[in-house]
């Protein structure tokens, strides 16, 4: 029997202004007709009719009120660091008590980077190889040493990486920390329209479906089950982090205890920028709301000021790592809606015309942005860290935030350790790396490694290096 598609169906696509979604029906084979079915089945019409109305809506105005955050600082006064202190005690019995959760964003591929996989499966160890992945679960596995905590790791894919990122934790044995605390949960893909509001067709029998951006994290959390995962685990909060930057400490207790102590629903962490060119975005309060101010939207006059330390006043770089209470979440996603602001992102796609040929279609693809929550929060703290400590992306193929960058950020990182300990470092290696590698689990900081350093070199340490250098595991 030839497949057709069902009246109904074709009575919503032609109220909800997508009846050309069906113009090659006649044209398509069997095998086609069930593909573009289910993408059709698969639509939230209602949905993408209010994403059309936003095609149509004015500007939003420009915020006219521009104020730097009160941030916990890294030079702290004597008052400051008994606080922190208190706040490092909290959250070590928060972690102990297994009441925080660790929420991975890891929905992109590595093609930018010239790897064909996960980004997450991108080897960024200096000596070992280690992938993305790899890193943060022995990060993880340390804070379940260190704490006596359950580890309970919500990993979020994409519809293009799921299978494979999936596979890659099996084959990893998820790394030691049990198949059972491991929980995927998979992002939303939401179609792309053109100017007029129509979804894109990347062929006759499919549609231009892009990612719902990072704030799509909520959503996912909420319609996937693991929000009511985590409550049935007595998770109070969630740790969440991108999967890009390997320095990241997901198990903090010190930004786990000042969320914490503050009662806040959403808090950050942030890095002072290099210098007021730098393009990325701070935190900030615009027009009295928090947020995350993009580069292009402070006035360069603000991207200049300086306090009278002579530190820029605008200097709070999101490094999109935060803690988020669970019944937050709850909050922003009632109903299986997302409470966040849409952004959309106007580009030409790669597309079918109405006469089915390959064009550059104007379009527009719809984002959510996960720091547009903290200006909903009733309370936030943002805990100032260093960039060298906790920030090395890896997002470009070659230069800044690159593979190598990154390498390099994490030997530095492990040289610090060693002049900590007094132990003189090796040569260096052509690409100005370090060859050494200090394994999470051993130490994470330069306190650690020094308690722990007589012992890794008599038992630990090979006895002769690695291919690659030493490795302190």
């Amino acid at each position: 029997m030839t497949l057709e598609i069902p009246n109904d169906l074709a009575i919503a696509l032609e109220a909800a202004g997508q009846a050309h979604l069906l113009g090659s029906w006649d044209g398509l084979n069997e095998g086609s007709r069930r593909n573009l079915l289910s993408a059709l089945r698969a639509l939230d019409l209602p949905q993408i009719q209010k994403l059309g109305e936003h095609l149509r809506k004015p500007m939003e105005h420009e915020a006219q009120s521009f104020e730097a955050p009160i941030t916990f600082p890294l030079d702290r006064t004597d008052e400051q660091l008994t606080h922190a202190q208190k706040a490092i005690d909290l959250g070590e019995s928060l972690l102990s008590e297994s009441k925080v959760g660790f929420v991975l964003v890891a929905g992109g591929q590595g093609s930018r980077l010239g790897f064909d996989g996960p980004k997450g499966m991108v080897p960024v160890g200096p000596v070992s190889g280690l992938s993305l992945f790899g890193w943060h679960a022995a990060r993880l596995t340390a804070a379940k040493q260190r704490f006596g905590m359950r580890i309970t790791w919500f990993v979020m894919t994409s519809a293009t990486n799921n299978g494979a990122t999936r596979a890659f934790f099996e084959e990893q044995k998820f790394f030691g920390l049990g198949s059972e605390n491991v929980h995927f949960f998979t992002q939303e893909m939401l179609p792309a329209l053109d100017q007029e509001g129509r979804i894109v067709r990347t062929a006759p029998d499919q549609l231009f479906l892009a990612p719902n951006g990072h704030g799509g994290t909520l959503q996912a959390l909420r319609s996937e089950g693991m929000l009511d995962l985590a409550a049935s685990l007595g998770i109070e909060q969630f740790s969440y982090f991108q999967v890009d930057n390997p320095l990241v400490r997901p198990a903090d207790p010190l930004f786990i205890g000042l969320h914490a102590m503050a009662g806040a629903d959403m808090s950050s962490k942030v890095v002072t920028k290099n210098e007021p060119g730098e393009k990325v975005g701070v935190l900030g309060l615009a027009d009295g709301k928090l947020g995350c101010i993009e580069y292009s939207d402070l006035p360069e006059s603000l991207r200049q000021e300086r306090d009278p330390d002579g530190q820029l006043r605008f200097r709070a770089g999101n490094i999109a790592v935060h803690m988020i209470r669970r019944d937050f979440a709850e909050q922003l996603t009632q109903d299986g809606q997302l409470d966040l602001p849409w952004h959309l992102a106007r580009k030409n796609l790669k597309g079918i015309d109405a006469e089915g040929q390959v064009a550059e279609i104007p379009g527009v693809k719809f984002e959510t942005f996960v720091f547009d929550a903290l200006g909903a929060a009733a309370n936030s703290v943002t805990l100032e860290v260093r960039r060298d400590e906790e920030f090395a992306p890896v997002k470009n193929a070659e230069g800044s935030d690159s593979p190598a960058s990154c390498r390099l950020a994490l030997t530095e990182s492990f040289g610090r350790m060693f002049e900590a300990a007094g132990h003189p470092l090796p040569e260096r290696n052509a690409d100005g790396t370090l060859p050494i590698e200090v394994d999470p689990r051993a130490a994470e900081n330069a306190d650690e490694f020094c308690a722990w350093i007589d012992h890794l070199l008599e038992l630990q340490r090979p006895t002769t290096p690695t291919e690659n250098g030493w490795l302190y595991r």
